[in-house]
């Protein structure tokens, strides 16, 4: 119950920043990792859509699960003026 809980709480805090541009890094597999910049674009029950900047003109979207995140598979950091802020953030 407490990876429902957990995954409840990534969704929660994605929620309230739909519209806000996001670093994204993820496990591309054989030691490659993906980093790309966009914008969240949605949330559904199970996934979150990334609208990534376009690279050749053409615009991508992503979607990834709140499991990628809780298993940090998939990082987002929110890009503001102030600096970033990791998704959702570190607990020390």
């Amino acid at each position: 119950m407490l990876a429902k809980n957990a995954l409840h709480e990534i969704k929660k805090s994605l929620d309230g920043l739909i519209g806000e541009r996001v670093l994204l890094r993820a496990n591309g597999g054989r030691r490659k990792t993906i980093e790309r910049t966009g914008v969240l674009e949605e949330t559904y029950p199970s996934v979150f859509v990334v609208k990534l900047d376009p690279a050749d003109g053409s615009f991508k979207r992503v979607s990834y699960s709140y499991a990628d995140v809780l298993t940090e598979t998939v990082e987002l950091v929110v890009c503001r003026d102030g600096g970033q802020v990791r998704v959702p953030p570190t607990q020390a």
